[in-house]
């Protein structure tokens, strides 16, 4: 059985061995970043992890308005945005992935400095935004320490739904030496040093061809920042309510071979195809003009779209978290996050208003009853919860689409999402996966779904 990793994962566990058994940095993760909590299953749990998660995006025409703006205009309506205006200026990109240098308009929006609940350790942002043929979007993040001092402005991705204009990259090799950007993540490099940032502002940059009418339009922007606590295993939860939702079953597996182009196929599609699998729960799908560039003898052509347009070609894999939120967004009424939760009790709330959630653990095979593989970073879709409160989840790292749905432990689960450091099959320590997940939701949410989610600073 294919292993479900990426080249993140890899790069992952290379730094961390060089690193040793030292205090636990997003450098040294595998494929995701340390949890926020203890995760306790007292219904006080959404409040003691807001002090160590923040989320903060905007969103409505308000929050559009406050920014400062050069060459965009606010965008009213049901999803309120910002798109171009009068172009600021014109500026020449070099595409480093396939170098060509060509001019682009552009206009910039910034954020307010916002100021997390906590003193952060690691921001992750979001977006979703609509970027048609000839447009495409740069975001940006200056995060400020405690002493005052200010990163400089790191870019933390430039984006587009498709690929014939520019190819969508991470940008490798941004640091100033107290914090660097690890893909998608501005990491502090030393959090046992207390070093924190206590502010931050997102730069958004509208490009658009020259003399052109077209507009990108970002509706949602922000970022997830949090502090995080070392630790190899989490208080044991108590279960709740059980419920499980009538999610699409996909496996990555059955792509293996396919498309090698985008992170060797398959074997390494966990994120998108997880991603698909909650895009058609909320009842989206690519068209069939959309689908037409997939091989027709390949079923599930789907899955192959996905892993093309969540592709981070600096990166290198499908398994860019930002890249996969705005992936989902791109389909119509849908909104999408990255963000962290405290414990499994906060994930169970979710799942009883009908939110699914895409999770990432990493564990060796015995760690992890009935899954059949050990993995340093994996994806997989939670969709419910047994009367015992074990985990029901649509585990793409299967053989065929039937064997999708997996029972795992409760026990087992929480600990291998939740911790922040693990011990590999060798013994050394590797970095844990700690509460990361993608949540996806309707444009109009239910009254319930809305109070889950703002329960965690989601709006």
């Amino acid at each position: 059985m294919a292993r479900a990793t990426t080249r993140r994962t890899v790069l992952g566990a290379a730094i961390a061995a060089a690193a040793g058994a030292g205090a636990f940095t997003a450098a040294t993760r595998a494929a995701a970043l340390p949890t926020p909590s203890t995760a306790p299953g007292s219904p006080a749990a959404p409040a003691r992890s807001a002090r160590l998660v923040d989320n903060r995006f905007w969103t409505s025409y308000t929050d559009w308005r406050c920014g400062e703006a050069d060459g965009v205009r606010v965008v009213a309506g049901r999803r309120p945005g910002v798109a171009f205006g009068r172009p600021a200026g014109v500026a020449d990109y070099t595409d480093p992935h396939t170098g060509r240098t060509e001019p682009w308009e552009y206009a910039v929006w910034v954020s307010p400095e916002h100021r997390p609940d906590v003193p952060a350790t690691e921001i992750v942002p979001s977006w979703n935004a609509h970027t048609p043929a000839g447009t495409w979007l740069t975001v940006e993040l200056r995060g400020t320490y405690a002493d005052g001092a200010e990163t400089p402005w790191f870019v933390l991705g430039r984006w587009a739904a498709g690929d014939g204009d520019i190819r969508r990259t991470s940008v490798d090799g941004q640091t100033d030496g107290r914090a660097t950007v690890w893909t998608d993540t501005l990491s502090v490099d030393d959090a046992a040093s207390g070093t924190r940032l206590v502010a931050y502002r997102l730069r958004l940059t509208l490009h658009r061809r020259p003399d052109s009418r077209a507009t990108p339009t970002v509706w949602r922007l922000g970022a997830m920042a949090s502090a995080v606590p070392d630790r190899f295993t989490v208080p044991e939860t108590t279960p709740g309510p059980a419920r499980e939702l009538a999610v699409p079953r996909y496996s990555q597996n059955i792509h293996i071979g396919r498309y090698p182009e985008y992170d060797n196929g398959g074997e390494a599609w966990c994120s998108p195809t997880s991603a698909q699998m909650i895009i058609e729960y909320w009842g989206r799908k690519p068209t069939a003009d959309e689908l037409a560039w997939v091989n027709p003898a390949y079923d599930d052509p789907q899955i192959c779209h996905a892993a093309r347009f969540t592709y981070d070609y600096q990166y290198q894999g499908c398994g860019n978290w930002p890249f996969n939120a705005a992936y989902a967004a791109t389909y119509p009424g849908l909104n999408a996050v990255v963000t962290r939760l405290g414990s499994v009790t906060e994930l169970e709330r979710l799942v009883r208003t009908g939110i699914p959630a895409i999770t990432s653990q990493s564990f060796r095979a015995e760690e992890l009853t009935g899954a059949g593989y050990g993995t340093a970073g994996h994806l997989m879709t939670v969709i419910g919860f047994t009367p015992d409160g074990d985990v029901i989840a649509n585990d793409p790292a299967s053989d065929d689409n039937p064997a999708v749905r997996r029972v795992y432990r409760r026990r087992e689960w929480e600990n291998i999402w939740l911790r922040t450091k693990r011990y590999d099959a060798n013994g050394r320590v590797r970095s844990g996966t700690g509460g990361v997940c993608y949540l996806f939701w309707p444009e109009r949410p239910t009254p319930a779904q809305r109070r889950a989610l703002a329960a965690h600073g989601i709006h």
